[in-house]
């Protein structure tokens, strides 16, 4: 890292303090608000039918707006986008097309390709791109293909219809830049890369969202739109050229006035007077073959003068935020990070800057415009948390298929973000626990669909890391924050310890917890048995939940011992959890199962090979030698309660490490987490043993049975969602638990501990080693191979092209044999996470590792220090 500050980390700086709001102006518009649950007024609660992409062209939204390449304020009160004809579509192309979740044979997806390729975390400079047919595009034979199909037949794509052939497409990249905080430039530049001159349409668009503020759009002179809110002043929005404007209202029956305009001819449609709630300059452009098109446009909150009519001036701009990106990423990259590793790691953080959404929701109200009370609806989706009121920027999985929060997710994202931008990092943590959303009871909520569901309890795990990081990066953690936030997972921690554990036993069900089908059963339904299940991955959970409590408490401690207290009661909650768990240990297997504890008080192993038994290797922590030197009270209070309580049987409490398990325990774990025959695929580590190919698990309920395969695309189990598939393919924030509990393990048993990787092999490496193995499997997804190719795209050829070969997607999971990207295949959300693993160990030595601790992780990362 540069000693000298440079632009972008000056405007993080001023951002952080409140100097100046850099961060006001963002990609904050999702690519699809129309199958939210916000904007679900159906009796039934069906999003997805009660408002369709077809209905969404001209019914208003809301709580919340879409569109292509979409910017807005951080309320989401004025809006920009892109809209686009071809000349042959039959509506105007102004929000990206997919299907739901009953369309498609795998569930929901989006039939569009575009990339964001880059971007800062204050938005200075950002770009995308999207590929636009010139040819019609195929709207109905998707919906119609994709419903034929059944779950073991592809999806079908956009690029299966053949519309590209030929490269009959335009490349639209969006740009934009601040002049300053209030001065946002927009660049679109048209590439046709068909063989013939193509006409496109483009209409750079800009509206208020409907929000009951006093707000209108006024046309000026030569393109100029004066925009008036009684909230957000008084802006100017010119698009440079002779172009004309057309203005219409936001609201149901007039919001597609611009389509109607300009498809079918009707004049009438759109507004007879130079103002409304909506407008756009309509930019008719014929690009000849293989050339291109520039448009530019500008909002600002001074007027217009000549000098910002200038198109070489304009240009300056945007090229020296475009290079002030490149010298914030040259800074955060280790010198030894290779060129394809880089464009990996900084394509992952423009997928995340861009899908930073606005994220309206006030359930009190929505209860009401349902015409429920607030304080008594049962039966109604979100009921029970009328006190949730959202109005933020947040990271998203992604801007389409997933534009909301799920609890988990955040917190993997913020960890990613923490790289980039330690501010938005730290407020993203907070913000689920923070009194508009944390329930009273101390649940956080879940998502959107459903507040009151279960996702894994991950904040803790990711507070701490958030924390080290900044302390690694300037020297000193933020000792408020951590505090202000420990009080409040204690909350939650304190909701799960009397929520989740049925029988009081230190045993944890959590149900759902974010791992969709992996299991026998629906986890979060009653169980066909009866009884209920003793979860290896909830009972996990929580065992990590008090190690990281316990970490943050002995940093606390620092400053104030009052904390010590807190710390030894963690530790203590963590010695009862870590006796219960012995019960899910097989030994025979040498692996963790759940239990099955059936009414009549008989219990069945359910012998499932899966990253719910792979969980408990996450809970392995290691303690700061100087934390725990300076309290040895600390030591002398476990020793002394472990001798009272001598039915604890803590499976590893060794020096500085805490874990569920012992050496020998961990070997057998290991073996068959490292067997390529198993879960270690080229790619990273399996949801599912791939045994359970050839070994399906079977269990009888009567005369319905039950099964798990290993399955590694697609699942056959329609269980949480059609595309929902943990029974093989390789999740990324698993596997950064992985590597955080490797690297920690490292710590505790040194260079002397050596397993085989992979299993079989002879090979024997370090637990370093194998956590940076892991790292490059998964980073291999993204990086072309010897062929040109990224394991990313599977078989599809197209993507080794010229104008595709660059830009890169990050999927929701891939494919557990040949890494092809799966599911949403634009959720960068914890996907993202891989920009930390090739960073990470571009800049980090084993041997430093183990003379620093985990400490010495933080300093590389943050480019501290060189190996």
């Amino acid at each position: 890292m540069s000693a000298v500050e440079n632009a972008e980390q000056r405007r993080l700086r001023d951002a952080d303090t409140a100097v100046v709001d850099w961060r006001r102006w963002g990609p904050y518009l999702s690519e699809r608000q129309w199958g939210t649950v916000r904007e679900d007024y159906s009796p039934g609660g069906d999003a997805w039918d009660h408002l369709t992409h077809d209905q969404a062209r001209s019914r208003a939204y809301r709580w919340g707006e879409d569109g292509i390449a979409g910017f807005s304020d951080d309320r989401q009160q004025l809006c920009l986008a892109v809209a686009l004809w071809n000349g042959r579509d039959p509506i105007l192309k102004e929000r990206f097309f997919g299907l739901t979740n009953a369309e498609g044979n795998h569930g929901e997806d989006v039939k569009e390709y575009y990339f964001y390729v880059d971007g800062t975390p204050t938005h200075s400079y950002l770009r995308m791109v999207y590929k636009y047919p010139q040819r019609e595009f195929p709207y109905e034979d998707l919906v119609a293909t994709n419903r034929a199909r059944g779950r073991n037949e592809f999806e079908y794509e956009l690029l299966d219809t053949g519309i590209f052939a030929e490269d009959r497409y335009f490349d639209v990249v969006v740009e934009y830049a601040k002049a300053g905080p209030e001065e946002i430039l927009t660049r679109i530049t048209v590439h046709n890369r068909g063989p013939e001159e193509a006409v496109l349409h483009l209409l750079p668009t800009v509206w208020f969202r409907n929000t009951g503020a006093q707000a209108r759009l006024y046309g000026l002179d030569a393109g100029v739109v004066r925009a008036e809110h009684d909230r957000l002043g008084q802006r100017w929005w010119t698009c440079l050229g002779e172009h004309p404007l057309l203005f219409t209202e936001n609201a149901d029956g007039r919001k597609d006035a611009f389509g109607r305009y300009l498809i079918q001819g009707e004049k009438e449609a759109v507004n007879a007077g130079d103002e409304g709630g909506k407008a756009a300059a309509v930019v008719t452009m014929v690009v000849p073959a293989g050339g291109e098109y520039r448009v530019r446009a500008k909002l600002s909150d001074q007027p217009p003068t000549a000098a910002d009519r200038d198109d070489h001036a304009f240009d300056e701009v945007v090229e020296a935020r475009r290079a002030e990106a490149d010298e914030f990423y040259a800074d955060l990259f280790a010198p030894a990070l290779g060129e394809p590793q880089r464009q990996v790691v900084r394509q992952a953080l423009a997928g995340m800057i861009w899908s930073k959404q606005y994220f309206g929701y006030d359930v009190e109200q929505w209860l009401t415009e349902h015409g429920r009370n607030p304080l008594d609806a049962p039966g109604i989706r979100n009921g029970d948390w009328f006190h949730l009121d959202a109005h933020d920027i947040i990271s998203m999985p992604d801007t389409w298929e997933y534009p909301w929060f799920a609890a988990w997710d955040l917190a993997f994202q913020s960890v990613a973000f923490a790289a980039v931008d330690l501010g938005f990092a730290k407020g993203q943590l907070d913000l689920l626990l923070s009194r508009r959303y944390l329930h009273p009871n101390g649940q956080i909520p879940a998502y959107e669909w459903n507040f009151g569901d279960v996702n894994p309890p991950v904040h803790a795990w990711a507070t701490y890391l958030v924390y080290e990081l900044e302390k690694a990066r300037t020297g000193q953690g933020d000792h408020d924050w951590l505090e202000r936030i420990f009080h409040k997972l204690a909350k939650n921690f304190t909701w799960w310890v009397n929520r989740k554990d049925v029988d009081g036993r230190n045993v944890f069900q959590g149900g759902f917890l974010g791992l969709d089908n992996i299991g026998v059963f629906d986890r979060s339904a009653p169980l066909p048995t009866g009884g209920h299940l003793d979860q290896a991955d909830g009972t996990a959970w929580m065992a990590l939940y008090c190690q990281n409590m316990l970490q943050i408490a002995l940093e606390l401690a620092v400053q104030d011992p009052v904390y010590l207290e807190q710390a030894q009661t963690y530790f203590e909650h963590f010695a009862w959890i870590s006796t219960g768990s012995g019960s899910m240990w097989d030994e025979e297997d040498g692996f963790y199962y759940d239990l099955l504890r059936l009414p009549d008080g008989s219990s069945q192993r359910l012998r499932v090979r899966s990253m719910v038994g792979l969980l408990p290797l996450a809970a392995a922590t290691v303690y700061d030698r100087a934390l725990l030197d300076r309290h040895p009270e600390i030591i002398a209070d476990a020793q002394a309660f472990l001798e009272r309580h001598e039915t604890i049987t803590m499976s590893d409490g060794r020096g500085r490490l805490l874990a569920l398990f012992d050496e020998g325990r961990l070997r057998r774990i290991l073996a068959r987490m490292l067997d390529e025959e198993e879960f270690l695929s080229p790619y990273g580590i399996r949801a599912l043993s791939k045994f359970h190919a050839a070994n399906p698990f079977e269990f009888r309920v009567g005369d319905q049975v039950y099964d798990v395969s290993y399955q590694p695309a697609e699942s056959d189990s329609g269980m949480f969602g059609g595309n929902s598939n943990w029974r093989g393919p390789i999740w990324f924030p698993v596997n950064a638990l992985v590597i955080r509990s490797l690297l920690n393990l490292y710590v505790a048993y040194g260079d002397e501990f050596t397993v085989e990787c992979p299993t079989g092999s002879g090979v024997h490496l370090t637990l370093f080693e194998v956590a940076r193995e892991i790292s490059d499997r998964l980073t291999r997804i993204f990086v072309p191979g010897p062929d040109g190719r990224r394991p990313c795209y599977g078989g599809q050829e197209v993507f080794a092209g010229e104008h595709w070969r660059e830009m890169i997607l990050f999927a929701e999971y891939f494919h557990g044999d040949n890494g092809a990207g799966l599911g949403a295949a634009h959720q960068t959300g914890w996907t993202g996470l891989v920009a930390l693993f090739p960073n990470l160990f571009a800049g980090l030595t084993g041997k430093k590792l183990l003379q620093d601790g985990m400490a010495g992780v933080f300093r590389k990362f943050s480019g501290q220090e060189e190996s």
